[in-house]
């Protein structure tokens, strides 16, 4: 590891198990019988331990959107082809897509990063360029990036959730765009839970039973050719990963650095968590995720990252949405710790 990413790792702390303990005495005087909100009252508690504080109010909440193009498109692993990665990281910043619908309902700000698009996008407002490479190789036919182009991602993910955090930022959420990036998503899947394939591979933007047998064969050479270390977070984003993926964990092990909670959305954020969880096993803690995709590799993402979803929508779109939507989920369950009367203070009798 750089010095940079070392010192992001090496400043990821235990939650703090006072501000939690306090936040559960809290949420047994509130008025309501113990335990009746249930997750809601968990999230509460680990936010507390996130934070350091017993009572969070998560005002400042951002959705940061990594983008970047994959070398193994050109095996017809997708659906769509990679000129739509740009066009829609400028419907991002238009703000026309999903993600910035969802952002304005939840009162969340969208930033877009490009770390990888294989092409240039005009300069625009909003836009923040950490271009890594124009795309990564074609993982079936050699490493996906070099071990400094892996670095190099995931740094970009962590100066971008720095100068977040310099604009104010209380909750971050995770999102991606990348056409062909469930390939990768799943490649990562496979190195780190063990599991073929076959069994962390879905259809992606939606490739028909050849495309998806074609899709796995892709992913079974890759493994093979390249032997990603599951033990060495770096070894398997370089060889079988994806710009935006580095980005993603960059993203997640900074806000874990700085004691800010992260929403985790569908398979390629969970596979950009995974690399995170590798390089430091304690930020798993500082995740919350948002939903459970339809893709089958998220389930395994999430069984080794030992994460229980918000919500199960049979989301499959990407771009921080499942993400955004679990941030008001996030939000209310501070605002209940917070806000809400306790037996005391409104005069409502209790029995033990």
């Amino acid at each position: 590891m750089t010095a940079r990413l070392q010192e992001t790792v090496s400043a990821i702390g235990p939650l703090d198990e006072a501000a939690m303990a306090r936040a559960r005495a809290r949420q047994d005087e509130l008025t309501k019988p113990r335990g009746s909100l249930g997750r809601l009252e968990e999230i509460a508690v680990q936010v507390a331990g996130v934070t350091g504080c017993d009572r969070p109010c998560l005002r400042r909440k951002a959705v940061i959107v990594m983008a970047g193009d994959h070398g193994v498109v050109a095996e017809g692993v997708s659906a769509y082809p990679s000129e739509v990665t740009p066009q829609m990281v400028l419907n991002f910043l238009r703000g026309g897509a999903a993600i910035n619908v969802l952002a304005r309902h939840v009162g969340a700000r969208v930033v877009v990063v490009d770390v990888g698009v294989a092409s240039d996008i005009p300069p625009q407002p909003g836009l923040i360029v950490k271009k890594v490479a124009y795309g990564t190789a074609n993982l079936r036919r050699e490493p996906a990036m070099s071990r400094e182009q892996a670095v190099e991602a995931i740094e970009a993910g962590i100066e971008v959730l720095e100068q977040e955090l310099e604009r104010g930022l209380d909750i971050v959420a995770t999102g991606d765009m990348g056409i062909g990036n469930t390939t990768p998503s799943a490649a990562i899947a496979a190195a780190v839970t063990g599991l073929p394939p076959a069994r962390v591979t879905g259809r992606g933007t939606g490739v028909d039973d050849r495309g998806l047998a074609l899709k796995i064969q892709v992913i079974e050479d890759a493994l093979s050719r390249h032997c990603p270390d599951p033990r060495d977070g770096l070894d398997v984003l370089a060889k079988v990963g994806g710009l935006e993926i580095g980005g993603i964990a960059g993203v997640i092990l900074a806000a874990a650095a700085h004691r800010v909670p992260v929403v985790v959305d569908g398979f390629i954020s969970a596979a950009g968590a995974a690399i995170a969880a590798v390089l430091a096993p304690q930020a798993r803690q500082y995740m919350i995720c948002g939903h459970k995709s339809v893709e089958v590799g998220h389930r395994a993402l999430l069984s080794f990252l030992q994460l229980e979803p918000l919500m199960d929508l049979d989301l499959r779109l990407g771009e921080g949405t499942g993400a955004c939507l679990g941030l008001s989920l996030v939000e209310a369950a501070c605002k209940i710790l917070d806000e809400m009367a306790t037996f005391s203070s409104a005069g409502v009798s209790r029995q033990a």
